[in-house]
């Protein structure tokens, strides 16, 4: 095999790198009993993150179903997440453009499709699957929400969208901006 073959082949090097401080801390942090300031089964933490990426900006990734929320100083807030199941997950760069306390709920055509038992519309509240806070992406579907099922934080459960605890996306939604920079990694 030439050896350019095999540079293909490899996964892309981390644009930015987490330290998470002593591992003993992280494995009871990653089971909710340490650290972090929220109710869900993964606890928010402030952690070492050194990348080239401003204050303010959001990064998704996926496979480690975390959140980061860059801070000053190589730091970022780190949030658990529930993530797209196979087949919705996906990737790429999105501005917020909107955000909504206790938004209501209006199931997309396909996902009607696929659950016709879902209600058409759903107003604001804690019943409401999009939870106490929504940030939109871009023009697309998907959202950064909370959530009335928190024990699938953590999981790959949704059609593609970004599920956080109520506490959490409510932290979140009072420190990001509309026109916030949202990168979505796999």
């Amino acid at each position: 095999m030439p050896a350019d073959a095999r540079v293909r082949n490899q996964p892309p090097a981390p644009d930015f790198e987490v330290d998470d401080g002593p591992s003993l801390s992280n494995f009871f942090s990653n089971f909710g009993n340490g650290g972090g300031n929220s109710s869900g089964p993964i606890q928010r933490q402030t952690v070492g993150f050194h990348s080239n990426y401003a204050p303010g900006t959001i990064i998704v990734n996926t496979a480690e179903r975390r959140l980061y929320l860059v801070q000053p100083g190589g730091q970022a807030l780190r949030y658990g997440i529930g993530v797209g199941r196979d087949g919705f997950r996906w990737g790429g760069v999105h501005k917020v453009t909107a955000k909504k306390e206790w938004p209501s709920w209006t199931p997309p055509a396909q996902m009607i499709a696929r659950r016709p038992d879902l209600p058409r519309h759903m107003p604001g509240g804690i019943d409401n699957p999009l939870g106490a806070r929504a940030m939109y992406l871009g023009s697309t579907l998907y959202r950064i929400h909370g959530s009335n099922e928190p024990e699938t934080i953590g999981q790959a459960v949704s059609s593609g969208c970004f599920r956080m605890t109520n506490d959490d996306v409510t932290d979140l939604y009072n420190r990001v901006s509309v026109g916030a920079t949202v990168i979505v990694k796999n």
